[in-house]
């Protein structure tokens, strides 16, 4: 799948005050991931820490905190990934369907989606 990039906006754990950025959409990234410098000045503190897999194989431990995505009208208190000051912000998979949103790669964009529920049957 290609990538592209979408306009974003990051708020503080109150949804108080956003931040717009640029972030590159990747399917493949379980969570949103941003610099933590614009985290930090945010206000968005960790509440975990837990070890990732890169791209290239890696693995690395990182932070991680909980804090407003807004995309147009849609925004939902998301897991973040505090990533390296010079790492570049990634909309991740987790933020994705929470927003109820998912990737058209040919158009790159974003396209709403319904949220899909499971109806139990119980036979008597």
């Amino acid at each position: 799948m290609g990538t592209f990039r979408v306009e974003i906006e990051v708020g503080d754990p109150t949804g108080g005050r956003f931040e717009r950025i640029d972030a590159l959409v990747d399917t493949g990234a379980t969570y949103t991931s941003l610099p933590h410098p614009r985290l930090d000045a945010l206000g968005v503190t960790p509440h975990a820490r837990d070890s990732f897999l890169l791209a290239d194989g890696r693995r690395v431990k990182r932070d991680i905190g909980r804090t407003w995505i807004r995309i147009g009208e849609q925004a939902e208190m998301t897991l973040v990934v505090f990533g390296d000051p010079a790492s570049p912000a990634l909309l991740g998979a987790y933020a994705l369907q929470g927003l109820r949103l998912a990737a058209d790669p040919v158009a790159r964009r974003l396209v709403p989606v319904p949220g899909l529920l499971l109806q139990a049957c119980l036979s008597t």
